[in-house]
């Protein structure tokens, strides 16, 4: 099954089948996971939700900056934006946008990949620059008491976008809100039995959000 349709952006060049690219090197695809959702809460719940995908995040050594339920052509979707250390370098990283929709027994999910290129930081020294350290580095929203990962700090949030338009995490975000308003659902996907909760599986990140992460060729 190919449940998702229309992840084509301005600007991207399809280079698969369900996979797009542009001349960032930011990549689009669409994806079908034929397995109960590794979901760690019911959509319905967006505290104990959020909260373990912080911690999911964080373990696996990331940052978790957005989860959020939304409805994606017409269906409940989990939308998660986070941050992972580009692998095999000193420094940088791969901002990751998805959204994930569950049925009952599998999974759809569309994905953005942007990578940090050249100099890395840049947004982030200037607006700890601006704003200080002690008003730059916050406790992680949905896990107050969060340890480990990457650190959840102010110039992750979306009000500096507008300031970094070409800044790779302002890129997804900007995908992600262009690709709400064009993806279409199968109507035999949307049709399954909806996602009503965990199926008891030990939640950790999905595949492509794991130490494999790295630049598309």
């Amino acid at each position: 099954m190919q449940p998702l349709d229309g992840a084509d952006l301005p600007g991207y060049r399809q280079v698969a089948e369900h996979a797009w690219t542009d001349d960032h090197g930011d990549v689009i695809s669409l994806h079908f996971f034929d397995l109960p959702p590794d979901i760690p809460a019911p959509l319905e719940e967006p505290v104990p939700l959020r909260q373990a995908l912080a911690h999911v995040t964080a373990g696996a050594g990331g940052g978790l900056i957005e989860a959020d339920v939304v409805q994606v052509a017409g269906l409940p979707a989990l939308r998660q934006v986070l941050k992972v250390p580009l692998p095999d370098r000193p420094s940088g990283l791969a901002f990751l946008g998805s959204y994930t929709l569950p049925r009952a027994a599998c999974s759809a999910v569309v994905k953005v990949q942007a990578f940090e290129a050249g100099p890395t930081g840049m947004r982030e020294a200037l607006v700890l620059a601006e704003l200080g350290p002690e008003q730059y580095f916050l406790a992680h929203p949905y896990a107050p008491g969060l340890r480990g990962g990457l650190p959840f700090h102010r110039a992750d949030a979306p009000e500096y976008d507008a300031r970094f338009p070409g800044h790779p995490l302002t890129r997804v975000r900007t995908a992600l809100a262009h690709l709400s308003g064009t993806l279409r659902a199968d109507p035999d996907f949307a049709q399954l039995p909806p996602f009503t909760g965990p199926a008891g599986r030990r939640t950790r990140l999905p595949g492509w959000v794991s130490k494999r992460t790295r630049r598309d060729r």
